[in-house]
């Protein structure tokens, strides 16, 4: 683990060029070159960066909770930005001025090959008691009688999520290569062998689905036997899953090693102990559902390691994806 140093004239440059890029209000305490620690041995300011669900109208909201309790624990202002995309992320950890960042698996995975040094220290649960992870569902309509498994996916009419999306395309398209359909990763041989349709999030493409627009198509496992039953945009049995990917590792918190490894300990910790519903309620930064922090609404974090996401690289090796590479 690296501990932070301070920096010369041409790193602040660089930490000021990631600062525009974030959008940033303000940059950290240590852009100046200060190495000043709270009493906890962390920044006076701590910077947490995350990137907004499609539909989020508040991230900050959702993060709020987890804020006021890194404050508390951590002696630090934090703050907290809200990035365009993964790569201005990146960019913040590489030149030291994100300190903590929330990643989907596959964001976490392709920070690392970016050259991101970055630790886990701590994956979404939606229940206490759960394990991380979610799968991907290949779906169809529960009438739809030619439709019984990948295989026959080929010829139809199929919905992705965006290329980009790790449980709506990634793990997908491993799918259809290992089940034969189709020969690579690539646009062109998914669109020689079926129609694909992207349709920009998981409930467009289960509704899509249900609607007949697809044929197919993809969606990870709670929003189609969840939140879209709650909310009443699908019946229960209106679809049925056809296909099911191994455990997809879960979204997670990962720390800039600049940290070092005690304060990186500590945050390990915390997230395992203490950001959860009823501690953060207990603590009286939140009530009920709004404790659940992220926009993933979680309610609390588990350990995990680097080595969770091994599944991830492995299908990126399968696919040939191009998002996979640096």
């Amino acid at each position: 683990m690296k501990f932070r140093a301070p920096r010369p004239p041409a790193r602040i440059a660089a930490v000021a060029a990631a600062c525009t890029a974030l959008a940033l209000s303000g940059c950290s305490s240590s852009d100046s070159g200060s190495d000043a620690k709270t009493a906890q041995g962390f920044p006076e300011t701590l910077t947490l960066a995350a990137i907004p669900a499609e539909n989020s109208t508040d991230l900050k909201a959702s993060y709020q909770p987890l804020i006021k309790l890194l404050e508390k624990e951590t002696g630090s202002k934090v703050e907290f930005v809200q990035a365009s995309d993964y790569a201005g992320v990146v960019e913040g950890i590489i030149a030291d001025n994100v300190d903590l960042a929330f990643f989907g698996p596959f964001a976490y995975v392709v920070a690392g090959v970016n050259g991101a040094k970055i630790t886990p220290v701590g994956a979404v649960i939606q229940e206490q008691g759960a394990k991380p992870g979610y799968q991907s569902y290949g779906l169809a309509r529960a009438d739809e009688a030619n439709v019984n498994g990948l295989k026959d996916f080929a010829g139809k009419k199929v919905c992705f999520v965006d290329p980009s999306s790790t449980s709506g395309f990634l793990y997908p398209t491993a799918g259809l290569i290992e089940a034969g359909v189709i020969k690579s990763g690539s646009e062109g041989d998914l669109s020689a062998a079926m129609s694909p349709i992207f349709a920009g999030g998981h409930d467009s493409s289960a509704l899509a689905i249900a609607n007949g627009d697809c044929d197919a198509g993809f969606a990870f496992d709670t929003m189609v036997d969840k939140t879209m039953i709650a909310k009443g945009d699908l019946k229960p049995g209106q679809l049925k899953t056809v296909w099911k990917s191994e455990m997809i590792a879960g979204s997670v918190f990962a720390a800039n090693d600049s940290l070092g490894s005690e304060a990186i300990g500590k945050l390990k910790t915390l997230f395992a102990d203490k950001v959860n519903v009823p501690n953060l309620e207990a603590e009286g930064f939140c009530e009920g559902e709004a404790c659940r922090i992220t926009d993933e609404r979680a309610w609390g974090f588990v350990p995990v390691q680097d080595s969770d996401y091994s599944g991830v690289r492995h299908v990126c090796d399968i696919t040939g994806s191009e998002k996979c590479k640096g």
